[in-house]
């Protein structure tokens, strides 16, 4: 029998599991608070918990299904993190410092098969979802990470934006964001949690019928069909109108605002029309909207882009604050190391392939 990580199980499926097999349910707190206040590294280090429970927890789970392959440092301080995971697929996890705490940017699926033109994720084909646990685990890496420093620094934000897409692996993006959100473990609050979708549309309407709180971002890039199919084969299947109507019903359902994603990419998406185009495409959603423009990261495969000019991307922004449109500029972080999401990875697989 294969041992799956006990950081998938949320604390109601814990306290239903241990039930099941015979343990009161007062354990499912000891153990909870065990792995995500005390984090433990082994079973038996659960000194509160008894011996019965202890050998039940050890046959059927484990604690660690990562390992560290590569660790860079920018000297912004992020930090960007290769797992390799119990398969032998590599994923990325990135930790970033902000001015209001420290954020973990975490990935959902070894690869990705969304094939955004500009991406570097999308260079290798999915291969398959991670687990609820596989994605905890970066988190908790981390965080055993920052407790080995010493400095009683925690991960206070996350954003789903790594590796893949994740409405794509939406159960188990759901369980994990009910493990990190626990009052009782991490506590992560769900105005610090932000999940990115390139706009898979039936899962924006499932997402706005879980209750979660959490912030939701649209991969955008273009504001009319004809480019953002050119850019996002994703568009031919979810069209901008499709998109839309599912983010008219996340409103009317939540009232929580979208921020929609725009790389700027020179020369086709970064003139003054499309910046228009955009403006009016969220003008009655502006008042729970916002721009997030981001310079692109020039990834060696997709050499067709370039990172916008300056000028280009002070114009969007002006004319989009012109029309009302609330917006700003992300500056990236990590800018020398691999920057771009999936850059590490894609480069250490080649590597091997190369040596083999």
């Amino acid at each position: 029998m294969s041992k799956t990580s006990i950081y998938g199980l949320t604390f109601d499926q814990l306290t239903d599991w241990l039930i099941d097999h015979g343990q009161r349910k007062f354990r499912a707190q000891q153990v909870w608070n065990w792995l995500y206040k005390k984090r433990v590294t082994q079973f038996d280090q659960m000194n509160n918990v008894n011996k019965d429970c202890i050998a039940l927890l050890e046959e059927n789970f484990v604690l660690h299904t990562l390992e560290e392959e590569i660790r860079q440092e920018s000297s912004d301080g992020t930090k960007k993190f290769l797992f390799r995971l119990q398969d032998g697929n590599l994923i990325e996890t990135v930790l970033m410092r902000f001015n209001y705490g420290l954020s973990v940017c975490v990935t959902t699926q070894v690869g990705c098969n969304i094939g955004c033109t500009f991406c570097a994720s999308g260079l290798l084909k999915k291969s398959r979802d991670l687990s609820s646990g596989e994605i905890v685990e970066q988190i908790m890496n981390v965080q055993k990470h920052l407790d080995e420093l010493g400095n009683d620094e925690r991960v206070s934000h996350i954003v789903v934006m790594g590796i893949g897409e994740p409405f794509d692996n939406f159960n188990n993006l759901i369980d994990f964001l009910r493990v990190v959100n626990d009052d009782k473990g991490l506590c992560i609050g769900a105005r610090h949690i932000t999940v990115s979708t390139s706009g898979l549309a039936h899962k924006i309407y499932e997402f706005a019928d879980t209750g979660l709180q959490v912030n939701l971002a649209i991969s955008l890039h273009a504001p009319n069909n004809e480019l953002r199919t050119r850019i996002m084969k994703i568009n031919k299947a979810f069209p901008i109108e499709k998109l839309m109507k599912s983010v008219d019903y996340y409103l009317e359902k939540v009232n929580r605002r979208i921020t929609y994603e725009y790389i700027m990419l020179r020369d086709v998406n970064d003139h003054r029309e499309e910046a228009e185009q955009l403006a009016k495409l969220l003008h009655k959603k502006r008042h729970l909207a916002y721009v997030n423009l981001i310079p692109y990261n020039s990834v060696d495969e997709h050499n067709q882009y370039q990172r916008s000019e300056p000028e280009a991307i002070q114009a969007f922004f002006e004319t989009l604050k012109g029309n009302g449109i609330n917006c700003g500029v992300r500056w990236e972080n990590g800018a020398d190391i691999d920057a771009a999401c999936g850059q590490l990875r894609s480069k250490q697989i080649k590597k091997k392939k190369i040596v083999g």
